[in-house]
């Protein structure tokens, strides 16, 4: 209530020029001037200037992009270069878009440890892919993975495997956990990951603001979905990205799920003038394949 009022006296300024003059009025007050009234206004003061702080930070804005084909039909490679207005700091985005009604998504398995995304991709004559999901030390994979429409591992709830992504010929999707029991039946590859980055197309409150690490991540919306890669941020940061950059035409992303990042992020794709790669670090227990109908 008492930041309403105080910033209702001045509409013309900005966020953070109303908090300033706020805090600098409650300095100028006498000493009689109520001490419970005094607290509120800086507290009011100060989470104007969180409030801001936060929407500064997520002014990504892209500076470059370019689009290359697939020799599929409806599979898009898009690369964008983007910066955060705010700090300065600077993202590469890249993305395999496609849409479901010409590829679906298929779930590898590199059991053996004997592939890489690259490898895995060229010797399966696939379009494009990147790494799958968490596995433990002893390489079994965690949470749901089904694979050929067989289920490989269930279902399991952790804290931070929040989402699954599921794939078949007439639909690729993101669920939470506790949606999975109703979405549409057998699916033809799934895999369980997290945590949802973006939600009826907004970020996702409470990720984590402070690791820096390559990702990897899945997102879908209007009646395209993709796969992609970004270079190093925090997960906090990648939501940002994924909701308010463009990265690409008339693709407003409503759902999107984060796959096992840092070392293990991998991208690949084929394009019509040759192939795009970026290597994982390590050796990841699966593999995410666009393939053709």
């Amino acid at each position: 209530m008492l930041l309403q009022l105080h910033l209702g006296q001045n509409r013309s300024l900005s966020g953070k020029r109303r908090a300033t003059e706020l805090l600098k009025k409650v300095a100028a007050r006498r000493v009689h001037f109520s001490l419970w009234r005094r607290k509120m206004q800086v507290s009011a003061a100060l989470v104007l200037l969180f409030a801001t702080a936060l929407n500064v930070a997520a002014a990504w804005v892209e500076k470059t992009a370019r689009s290359e084909n697939s020799p599929a039909a409806g599979l898009v490679h898009r690369q964008v270069e983007l910066e955060d207005s705010s700090t300065g700091q600077s993202a590469t985005v890249e993305l395999a878009v496609f849409s479901p009604k010409s590829c679906q998504l298929r779930l590898i398995d590199n059991r053996d440890g004997a592939s890489n995304l690259a490898d895995a991709m060229q010797a399966g004559s696939f379009l494009a892919g990147v790494n799958g999901g968490y596995f433990d030390p002893n390489f079994a994979p965690i949470g749901l993975r089904i694979i050929d429409s067989k289920i490989i591992r269930p279902l399991v709830h952790a804290r931070l495997l929040t989402g699954v992504l599921i794939s078949s010929r007439d639909f690729t999707q993101i669920v939470r956990v506790g949606e999975y029991a109703m979405a549409r039946r057998n699916p033809y590859s799934a895999v369980q990951c997290g945590p949802v980055l973006v939600d009826a197309g907004h970020p996702v409150k409470g990720l984590d603001a402070a690791r820096i690490a390559r990702r990897t991540f899945a997102v879908v919306g209007n009646d395209r979905a993709a796969v992609g890669f970004c270079s190093e941020v925090s997960l906090a940061q990648l939501s940002q990205i994924l909701v308010s950059a463009r990265l690409t035409d008339n693709f407003k992303v409503q759902r999107g799920l984060n796959l096992d990042g840092g070392s293990s992020s991998a991208f690949w794709f084929k394009r019509d003038r040759g192939l795009f790669s970026i290597s994982e670090q390590k050796t990841v227990r699966d593999f995410v394949a666009v393939v053709p109908k």
